[in-house]
């Protein structure tokens, strides 16, 4: 009975009020549970987070015994740019270079009303699945213009009581690239955006690519996130070039790389020195595990690779490593949902994490990609940060990230935006009745 009271009281909480939350398991930012209150003011930001709080000035005062609060959970790579294209943009071979080539061709006539329809609908159902902060990568080039940056840089600024949006230049090389136009072009697109990103391995010239990202971010004041040899040729790699530069330009704890499949296909010793690299400059990793599930490894006769990076070891390296959905429904990923436990649940069995590393997949969709985006004492379940929270049935952080809840209550900037119950119908055995 005090369950369903907890229920039907967090459903009715109003907006705009200062509430308290008692008795809750939280999940604290090193991975350790404890039984806690919460007080949310009416700015929708935490006021205490401490058990046994006096709640006689809240509007409200719910009590969520046996119920789990999660932060928010944090997308830190996505392409809204690109969602929902899927039937626009057949990709026949599955491969990397074909969605490449599908999402090029269809940018040529895809407007900003398409892409503000199609993006802010799944924005929406990131939300409503407790994702409250989401960085994506947008394209920007010749096929795609300024239409994608200037377009979500709206639904950013727009959305920012409801969630934490960053966008990523990505400035996209194209075949026979004109690096007069990149030049010209990526002060105006890093201007709208909050971080400076593009994919080496696909410029003709790497090298001086590289050299004009890493500018573009110092001279903006702001990180770089690449896509990092997202291939499987263990002979031809960008890595080494892309931590000299994060040295050469001072951008330690600022820059991620993102994918850096090619790291499964090293060789230990190579793997070793790189991870010792990674490790003394603090540069973040991010792993995709449905786009490099989907698209690597076609081309293998036998035993076709997994196409992750080394997640397992990446982690227990102690390297931030944060795992994201890349893709939703595109040439590129046909799939998903904007679910951060699915999203989870598969680093873990792709990624050869063991099961006791569940609560390490909850921080790979929690602090780890946050921290990699820079959202500092913004985020997390502390006085001061922004009322991001989702409100589960599950026990602990296993049982979340494992099988997820069956009731589920989103929190956004202190407001509730999503209810999630799963209705188990009981029926009687027939059989049963008539023997009765």
């Amino acid at each position: 009975m005090a369950r369903d009271n907890s229920i039907a009281s967090l459903a009715n909480l109003a907006a705009g009020q200062s509430f308290a939350l008692t008795g809750g398991t939280i999940i604290h930012d090193d991975g350790t549970q404890s039984i806690s209150d919460i007080i949310v003011g009416a700015d929708g930001r935490f006021v205490v987070v401490e058990p046994f709080l006096n709640t006689i000035s809240c509007s409200a005062c719910v009590d969520i015994s046996g119920m789990l609060v999660s932060p928010g959970f944090v997308d830190a790579h996505q392409h809204l740019d690109k969602t929902g294209v899927l039937r626009f943009t057949p990709n026949p071979s599955g491969t990397l270079q074909g969605a490449r080539e599908a999402f090029a061709k269809y940018a040529r006539t895809a407007g900003p009303d398409d892409i503000y329809k199609r993006a802010t609908r799944t924005v929406e159902r990131c939300l409503s699945r407790g994702t409250t902060a989401i960085r994506s990568h947008i394209n920007v080039d010749k096929d795609a213009g300024f239409d994608g940056i200037e377009t979500l840089a709206g639904i950013r600024d727009g959305a920012k009581d409801r969630i934490t949006l960053q966008l990523v230049a990505f400035m996209t090389p194209h075949p026979g690239q004109d690096f007069d136009w990149l030049g010209q072009n990526i002060d105006g697109a890093v201007a709208l955006a909050d971080a400076v990103g593009g994919t080496p391995a696909v410029s003709e010239d790497p090298p001086r690519y590289l050299d004009i990202l890493f500018s573009a971010a110092v001279k903006a004041g702001k990180p770089v996130d690449l896509h990092l040899d997202e291939h499987l040729n263990a002979s031809v790699h960008l890595i080494d070039a892309a931590l000299d530069r994060v040295e050469r330009f001072g951008m330690q704890g600022r820059t991620v790389f993102s994918h850096v499949s090619v790291l499964s296909a090293l060789p230990r010793r190579k793997f070793e020195s790189i991870v010792e690299r990674i490790l003394a400059l603090d540069v973040g990793v991010v792993t995709l595990p449905a786009a490099n599930l989907y698209l690597q490894g076609r081309d293998y006769e036998m035993l076709p690779p997994r196409g992750l990076t080394r997640v397992a070891e990446l982690h227990r390296a102690g390297i931030t490593i944060a795992t994201a959905s890349d893709n939703i429904q595109d040439p590129f990923v046909p799939t998903g949902s904007g679910d951060m436990l699915e999203i989870a649940r598969w680093t873990l069995l792709a990624g050869h994490l063991r099961g006791d590393e569940l609560a390490a997949a909850h921080r790979m969709i929690t602090t780890a990609p946050a921290r990699l985006m820079g959202l500092g004492k913004d985020y997390g379940l502390r006085a001061g940060a922004r009322a991001d929270f989702v409100v589960t049935d599950c026990l602990d952080t296993d049982t979340l990230i494992a099988g997820g809840p069956d009731q589920a209550f989103v929190f956004s900037r202190g407001r509730l935006v999503s209810e999630t119950t799963t209705a188990l119908m009981r029926v009687e055995n027939s059989r049963l009745k008539e023997d009765a």
